[in-house]
């Protein structure tokens, strides 16, 4: 039979699972001595846990690592927040630095530790960001060229129509008119691309059935008819979520007709929203290849719309995908949503 005490055993099943983590983890005591470190938080820091334990947390920090520390638990005294956090760079033995996300929170009712904190090397998820970074400003930079040197040349165009349309009446101007609308649409189809996919700018709490009603007014929507199924509250960049609807909206008209009846509502799970129309629907063997830049059925679309759709969801880390609604027309879940109270 064992000696252990069911504490002891309990005590040592804790530290197997702190021993197990890829994150380094501490503790300090009410006066910032540091009493427990796991192996991970030693091998971050360069050092044994021998030489760690005993010493003041503070010893182990740069003065602005420190001074971010000091402000969250003044954050956490004041009841701000629950839970401190703060990203810095991790200040090894031997002096060199790697960018860290660390968490911490008090322990009440232990005389011995003060607070515990877990602290994640976070070196990948930055290079992620600024990988996203250098490939936004290299979406600006071609929406800003398509904006300036696409739109200019065509303004002229249009000046040059009006003129030609003074002075003779030829059939042909109305065709070439057709021409220089459809190239306009195809400059705000690609800037829209363009831009669709780029870092969402300030993330709110959106209202769906608002932010339909909103879209709903910004498209042609002839005798079309609007019905909404249900309200979901959520974070969202509202002039991204915005941009997707319209393009689902009128997706639905172009294929469903002038009277087509498009209904946005919430899923069943509460964790996403539809748009459907009663319109003739998508083939199952087309229903993925619809999200491609290009792709369209319709005589007078650019094949853009579902792509800039794509792009904005997966912005917000949601998914999207067609299928078959209630009345047989097309039907587009958002999903991966996380409602807000």
């Amino acid at each position: 039979m064992s000696d252990r005490t069911p504490q002891d055993r309990e005590l040592r099943r804790y530290e197997t699972v702190l021993e197990s983590l890829e994150d380094g983890v501490y503790a300090v005591d009410p006066e910032g001595t540091i009493v427990y470190v796991n192996d991970r938080y030693a091998e971050m820091k360069g050092a044994d846990r021998e030489e760690l334990i005993g010493t003041h947390i503070y010893e182990w920090v740069t003065e602005e690592a420190a001074g971010k520390a000091r402000r969250a638990r003044e954050e956490l005294a004041a009841g701000d927040r629950d839970v401190g956090v703060i990203e810095y760079d991790f200040e090894t033995a031997a002096g060199d630095t790697f960018p860290v996300e660390m968490r911490f929170a008090p322990v009440p009712g232990d005389e011995d530790i003060d607070r515990v904190g877990v602290i994640r090397d976070v070196t990948e998820r930055k290079r992620r960001e600024e990988s996203l970074r250098r490939k936004n400003e290299r979406l600006d930079e071609f929406a800003s060229i398509v904006s300036h040197d696409l739109r200019n040349p065509l303004n002229v165009a249009d000046g040059r129509l009006d003129l030609l349309r003074e002075e003779c009446d030829s059939p042909q101007i109305d065709d070439i008119e057709r021409a220089h609308d459809r190239m306009r649409s195809l400059i705000d189809d690609l800037l829209s691309l363009a831009r669709a996919g780029a870092e969402l700018d300030e993330p709110e709490r959106v209202d769906l059935s608002a932010i339909v009603e909103r879209a709903w007014a910004n498209v042609a929507t002839e005798e079309a008819t609007l019905r909404t199924d249900g309200d979901l509250t959520f974070v969202a960049d509202g002039s991204r979520l915005e941009g997707l609807l319209e393009n689902l909206i009128r997706n639905a008209i172009e294929h469903g007709g002038d009277a087509v009846t498009v209904t946005a509502g919430v899923l069943e799970d509460g964790a996403g929203f539809y748009v459907a129309d009663d319109g003739p629907g998508i083939p199952e063997e087309h229903r993925e290849s619809i999200f491609e830049s290009g792709y369209t059925t319709a005589e007078e679309g650019t094949g853009f719309g579902l792509s800039i759709v794509e792009r904005i969801a997966e912005a917000h880390g949601w998914a999207v995908r067609a299928t078959e609604g209630a009345d047989g027309g097309a039907r587009f879940e958002v999903t991966g949503i996380r409602a807000s109270r």
